[in-house]
C-alpha cells in the first residue's frame, strides 16, 4: 500500500511539472541569433539541401561522433551479456517452423529494404533521413530475416570488420576536415558541388554513408544476438 501511494505521489509530481512547463510554454516569435546563422547560411556554406543534416554532420558532429559510440557500447555490452548464458547453436534445434508466406515474402523484401536503407542515407544530404535512418533500415531487413530463420547465423566477423571499418574512416574523415578544412568533420576539403546535386555537400554523403553502415552493423549484431539468445 505504501509503495502503490508513493509511485501515485512520484507520478502526480511528474505530471505537475510537466502541466507547468506545457502551461507555461512560449513559442518563440523569431529566430534566435544561431538558428538564424543556420537558417540563411547553411545551404551556401555546407552545399546541403537538408539543413538538419549539414547541422548534426559538420556543425554539430562531434555529437553525432558521441551518438555512434553511445550505440557501439551499447551492442557491445548486449553482446558480452547475453554471451554468458549462450549454449551450442546445436543445442536448439527444436523450433516452430514459420509460415510459407513469410519465408517467400522475406526474399521479395529483404533486398527491397537493404536498398531502401541504402538509398536514404546516401541521399541523407538531399532529402529527410540519414546515416541513422538508413542503417535502422537495413537493420529492419535483418530482423526480417532472423524472423524467416531464427536459426540464420550471420558473418559476424564481415559485420564486425564492417563496422569498425566504417568507424575508423568516419575519425579519419573528421581529422582530414580538421587538416584541410575549417575544422573537425568540416566537409568542405571536397567540392561542396552544386546545391540539390546528388554529388554535392562535399564529404556528407561519404560521412553518411559510414554513419548508415555502422549503425546498420551495430543493429544487426545486436538482433543476431537477442535472436541467438532467444531461440535456446
Amino acid at each position: 500500500m505504501v509503495k502503490r501511494l508513493l509511485a501515485l505521489l512520484l507520478l502526480a509530481a511528474i505530471g505537475g511539472i510537466f502541466t507547468t512547463l506545457v502551461l507555461g510554454y512560449m513559442p518563440d516569435a523569431e529566430l534566435n541569433n544561431t538558428a538564424r546563422y543556420y537558417a540563411d547560411h547553411t545551404a551556401a556554406d555546407i552545399g546541403s539541401a537538408n539543413l538538419v543534416t549539414a547541422i548534426v554532420i559538420t556543425y554539430r558532429g562531434l555529437d553525432t561522433l558521441g551518438e555512434v559510440t553511445v550505440l557501439f557500447l551499447a551492442a557491445a555490452i548486449l553482446g558480452l551479456v547475453l554471451a554468458r548464458g549462450r549454449r551450442q547453436v546445436q543445442a536448439r534445434r527444436e523450433l516452430t517452423p514459420v509460415g510459407e508466406l513469410l519465408t517467400t515474402g522475406s526474399r521479395v523484401l529483404v533486398p527491397l529494404i537493404m536498398l531502401l536503407g541504402v538509398y536514404v542515407f546516401v541521399n541523407g544530404h538531399l532529402t529527410p533521413g540519414g546515416g541513422f535512418q538508413g542503417g535502422a533500415v537495413i537493420a529492419s531487413g535483418v530482423l526480417l530475416l532472423l524472423l524467416t530463420d531464427p536459426l540464420r547465423q550471420f558473418a559476424h566477423t564481415l559485420i564486425a570488420a564492417v563496422e569498425s571499418l566504417a568507424g575508423v574512416f568516419y575519425v579519419a574523415i573528421g581529422l582530414m576536415g580538421l587538416f584541410l578544412a575549417g575544422g573537425f568533420l568540416d566537409n568542405r576539403f571536397l567540392p561542396i558541388g552544386t546545391l540539390g546535386a546528388l554529388f554535392s555537400a562535399g564529404a556528407i554523403p561519404i560521412i553518411y554513408t559510414l554513419i548508415g553502415l555502422k549503425v546498420g552493423a551495430e543493429f544487426s549484431v545486436m538482433l543476431s544476438d537477442l535472436s541467438d539468445t532467444e531461440a535456446l
